[in-house]
């Protein structure tokens, strides 16, 4: 054949505009649990996991590192799911389809223990070691991870209602996934479903109603969102005769007949776009009381803190994402005669971007073994204050995060190919669902009036860094000031309830960094989040900062 004879795509081929130089090449094959340091380090010193975990993590690693479960995910985000109220012969069958990709995610997530392994196998460090799975999964498909997440937070409501965890415990333990919608399948997962279009946070708002009908309730309303209406059954909230009840509503009864649960749209969310959210009816829908009577809010509250904790996680899980993207296409592009890494404003940015997401790793294996088994009355007060303060920050720094990362890749960051795109659409739900900024700042000045004692656990954790670093002791001194000033009556400073949560927030990052972190990280990170010249611009890191130290560890 001679160069005239050559095919079309020959041709193409040849030429010169055609040859594809100084590009990264795609980030497939990697272990995303070995090659994530800051995560396999803190996973075993701050959470306290055993070397047990170590098989199974780097198990789940090579699954979510895989082309083809990155192939998976952009499947399950590129085709959204389908709501079918009806089906062909016009009888009402409220299903939601998804796409194939969606249920092998959710497969291998079940199979692995992202959603209830801490509760079937809880030793110290299973929340940990749960919270690890977890991320690896949501760090490359954030979407699934809202069923997974409410099925893990579930457990602690139905362990109210021992009939009920008798029936449904065990089939949530299991490491089995089916979609369908039956009755005898061994497996299954649990949403819920609070809001309602008046009230939103304000539950007391809410106008569904539960009539009693022999052991069981009816229930009448409409709740403005329920994520992942395919589940099998939901924590639902509605009143009856003795005030706001929680009750769980299954999707499937006993005998195999489909509930009452009428799908009304599914919500054309911003982001998070593989996981359907719904508005669902029930009229005469059967349910379940948890709990006792008007005691609903306190019923599902165990499942909120639980969601809350993995809305930090989905949010560092986001940044490792974004950081590890934007860092390897800087080591693989070059620009101006020098790799993008080795360009100092480059440098500074990314490894900004890197200490935001080791910070927010470090607090999350902290949080994490606070939810453990053996979690004594101080580490619970520790807990309660310090999940909300962290899902207030860590939360809320995850979109400017994504961003920032997004433009270290230029303009194929903004495209939909590379995954930056939908980790920037993806992470502002962290900071929305269980709690806006301003519902968990003032929930957190609450618990500061109604339960002193987390305060004084709090700063107990913080102490347990002081002495290594004058700007940490300096910045928390201030601190413990301002909350010492807000006395007996801290909601009298809702006005300044963002301020205070931050600095919290901060400090404990700091103080976790400090105990359990390089030099370079820890004295990085408190120099720009606590030193007085501290900017929350990424790429103002000072120069003394170690960023090859830094680096190293993303």
């Amino acid at each position: 054949m001679t160069a005239n004879d050559a095919g079309p795509a020959e041709s193409l081929a040849s030429q010169p505009s055609h040859h594809v130089v100084n590009q990264p090449p795609p980030r497939v094959g990697i272990n995303e649990y070995t090659a994530n340091i800051p995560l396999l380090q803190y996973l075993h010193s701050v959470g306290e996991a055993g070397v047990s975990a170590t098989g199974e993590l780097e198990a789940v690693g090579a699954v979510v590192g895989s082309a083809q479960f990155q192939e998976d995910a952009r499947l399950a985000h590129k085709n959204p799911p389908i709501l079918h109220t009806h089906n062909k012969y016009g009888q009402r069958i409220d299903e939601v389809e998804y796409h194939p990709s969606y249920h092998r995610i959710m497969g291998q997530a079940v199979t692995a223990g992202a959603h209830t392994s801490a509760w079937a196998r809880p030793d110290i460090g299973a929340n940990a070691r749960r919270a690890a799975t977890f991320m690896l999964f949501a760090q490359v498909e954030p979407g699934h991870a809202c069923p997974i997440s409410m099925s893990h937070a579930a457990v602690e409501s139905l362990q109210l209602a021992p009939d009920l965890a008798a029936t449904w415990l065990p089939r949530l333990y299991s490491r089995s996934y089916n979609p369908d919608l039956v009755a005898d399948k061994p497996g299954a997962l649990v949403g819920m479903a609070m809001t309602e279009k008046q009230g939103g946070s304000d539950v007391r708002a809410n106008t569904t109603v539960a009539a009693a009908q022999g052991d069981h309730f009816q229930l009448t309303g409409h709740k403005w969102f329920c994520s992942a209406p395919m589940s099998d059954a939901f924590l639902v909230l509605a009143h009856d005769d003795a005030g706001l009840g929680c009750f769980l509503v299954p999707r499937v009864l006993l005998d195999g007949s489909r509930n009452v649960f009428l799908l009304q749209r599914l919500k054309d969310k911003v982001g998070n776009r593989s996981n359907a959210s719904s508005e669902v009816e029930f009229a005469d829908t059967v349910g379940w009381r948890i709990g006792d009577p008007g005691r609903g809010v306190r019923a599902i509250m165990g499942m909120v803190g639980q969601t809350r904790l993995d809305c930090v996680l989905g949010s560092a899980a986001g940044m490792r994402q974004a950081v590890a993207e934007a860092v390897w296409h800087a080591r693989h592009r070059r620009a101006f005669g020098a790799r993008l890494i080795d360009q100092p404003a480059m440098t500074n940015v990314l490894a900004d971007l890197s200490l935001e997401s080791e910070a927010a790793t470090v607090v999350s294996m902290r949080l994490s073994r606070a939810f453990d088994h053996d979690a004594g009355p101080s580490e619970r007060a520790f807990r309660r204050l310090a999940t909300a303060v962290t899902k207030y920050w860590v939360c809320k720094r995850g979109p400017n995060h994504a961003y920032e990362a997004m433009e270290c890749l230029g303009g194929n960051g903004y495209t939909e190919d590379f995954p930056l795109a939908m980790r920037y659409r993806e992470q502002p739900v962290m900071a929305i669902w269980e709690g806006t900024g301003n519902v968990i700042a003032l929930d957190v000045l609450r618990a500061m009036a109604t339960e002193p004692e987390s305060v004084d656990a709090f700063f107990a954790e913080l102490r347990l860094a002081a002495g290594e670093s004058r700007t940490f002791d300096d910045f928390t001194a201030r601190l413990r000031e301002q909350v010492s000033a807000m006395g007996q009556e801290p909601l009298d400073y809702a006005g300044q309830a963002r301020n205070v949560v931050e600095k919290m927030a901060l400090a404990l990052q700091a103080s976790l960094l400090i105990r359990f972190a390089p030099a370079a990280v820890a004295d990085a990170f408190t120099a720009a989040r606590l030193g007085e010249d501290r900017s929350f611009n990424y790429g103002n890191l000072p120069a003394a900062s170690d960023f090859e130290g830094i680096l190293a560890r993303t």
